[in-house]
């Protein structure tokens, strides 16, 4: 079984960002949300793990993370959202590609 490395590397980032708003500004609903996401991009890193085209709860993590990241980028030009909603946006890149793969036949 292969690791998805990157996809456990993007978890860990998604819940240091929480761990980050939480520091620097006590924001618990910051804490929350990284935490959950975080694991969240953690499981489906592990499901993607197991099985390589199953890509969904990462997907979804990602997407939703690549949206609502983006627009509080937007609205606030801070750094750490934007680095949450570009990473999102890469994971969602990464996954889709995935999903278009054609399987190699034998």
């Amino acid at each position: 079984m292969e690791y998805d490395w990157l996809g456990f590397g993007y978890a860990a980032l998604v819940a240091a960002g929480g761990v980050v708003g939480y520091a620097k500004a006590g924001s618990v609903p910051s804490l929350a949300a990284g935490l959950l996401f975080g694991g969240l991009a953690g499981l489906g890193a592990y499901q993607q793990s197991k099985d390589p085209k199953n890509v969904w709860l990462s997907l979804v993590a990602s997407g939703t993370l690549s949206a609502v990241m983006g627009m509080r980028f937007y609205n606030s030009r801070k750094a750490m959202p934007g680095i949450i909603a570009g990473a999102s946006l890469l994971m969602v890149g990464r996954l889709g590609l995935q999903i278009m793969e054609k399987p190699i036949k034998p």
